[in-house]
């Protein structure tokens, strides 16, 4: 492991060195994780980028925490390699990996004040007094901790004790940040707070950071690529937009986006001017390339999306609807219809546009160009690929 003491106070490319060097590099290949008979990860390959701020993304129990664990040191895989940088780390201890890990809990030490909290990890590296000093206080001034130092835990509020978690973290100058969902304690006005300090202080550090999370704004706003993880397999990886405007899968188009994409089952109709999919209260047009690729499957069962933000209301919309349910936010309005067979969409407004009323009947318009198509039985996107 690299001497703390011995590197630069402020590292203007990041914690591993100058640009391009890849020691912050992560890679897996294979990665597997079984308790007993359960599968937490199963076959993930992943690469994260040295100086990259990768987001893990799924719900409650997908195995998210487990690859964090297993990067770590903290499980060993059942199968497969981990590498840090250019070393398989699979038989290196968690202390010998250089990297700092950020728990949901914060796990501050409660006798100790703040300096010693951020201390700790130097200290057990036998770095001389001075030099620790001078650290403590540099990261401390860098996270707005400096008029805290000498207070205990207990007597700082949640986003104080994040920030110390923070601070002991930052101190070692690891290779790669692990945070393990650090601001799901923290109300939702110190989360937008916290994650604005964690997206600077990463351009400032240049640090590789790993993080989990199951919130899609967090993710979507700090990540520079995520990865959607459910049932321990990873289903895509991309930069936010690209994921959400081209999720490849029903589960990432349901998942990501808040309200999330409006699917319906359909059947793909060619008896008209062009391939549409008929759905509960109409059909639905296809762009020209999904009806290309639609072409000569007539009656073949299909999943259509359309996210709120592409659907208005119109006079000759094709879908006919009934307005169930208006939400107002504000800055805008999500007006829930049933289109039949119990079947609902949401459609989003403008706060200045008009809303019908509850119980109204309405009809559907879809924005063409912005129309999902997925397979019914493996639940893929269609126009990634020839239809087999």
């Amino acid at each position: 492991m690299r001497s703390v003491a011995a590197e630069p106070s402020a590292p203007s490319a990041g914690a591993s060195g100058a640009p391009g060097t890849g020691a912050g590099r992560v890679t897996l290949r294979g990665v597997t994780k079984r308790f007993g008979k359960v599968t937490a990860v199963s076959d993930v390959d992943l690469d994260v980028d040295d100086g990259e701020f990768l987001v893990l993304l799924g719900p409650s129990g997908c195995g998210k925490s487990t690859l964090l664990r297993l990067i770590a040191g903290l499980e060993d895989p059942t199968e497969g390699t981990i590498t840090i940088g250019d070393d398989v780390v699979d038989d290196v201890e968690p202390k010998d990996r250089d990297v700092a890990m950020v728990f949901q809990t914060y796990a501050l030490y409660p006798h100790m004040s703040v300096a010693a909290n951020i201390e700790f990890p130097l200290r057990s590296r036998h770095v001389d007094h001075g030099e620790r000093t001078r650290l403590v206080h540099e990261v401390a001034t860098s996270l707005g901790l400096n008029g805290l130092l000498d207070r205990r835990p207990a007597a700082l509020s949640g986003g104080q004790r994040q920030r110390v978690a923070l601070a002991r973290a930052i101190v070692r100058r690891p290779l790669v940040f692990l945070m393990d969902e650090p601001l799901s304690n923290l109300d939702a006005k110190l989360r937008v707070q916290t994650r604005a300090e964690l997206i600077d202080l990463h351009h400032r550090l240049g640090t590789t950071v790993i993080y989990v999370t199951h919130d899609q704004v967090e993710a979507m706003t700090m990540g520079d690529r995520i990865t959607v993880i459910t049932d321990g397999v990873v289903q895509q990886t991309g930069r936010p937009q690209d994921v959400y405007d081209h999720p490849a899968n029903l589960f990432v188009a349901r998942f990501i986006g808040s309200p999330p994409m409006n699917t319906l089952a359909g059947t793909v109709a060619t008896d008209g001017d062009a391939p549409a999919i008929v759905v509960p209260g109409g059909r639905i047009p296809l762009p020209a390339s999904l009806a290309a690729l639609m072409a000569g499957h007539h009656g073949r069962d299909v999943t259509i999306g359309v996210r709120p933000e592409h659907l208005a209301f119109g006079a000759d919309g094709p879908v006919a609807a009934t307005v169930t349910l208006v939400e107002s936010l504000g800055h805008e309005r999500l007006v829930v219809c049933g289109v039949g067979g119990g079947e609902l969409v949401i459609v989003r407004l403008d706060s200045d546009e008009d809303v019908p009323a509850v119980g109204s009947a309405v009809r559907i318009t879809a924005a063409v160009e912005h129309v999902h198509l997925f397979d019914s039985v493996t639940s893929a996107r269609l126009d990634g690929a020839p239809v087999p």
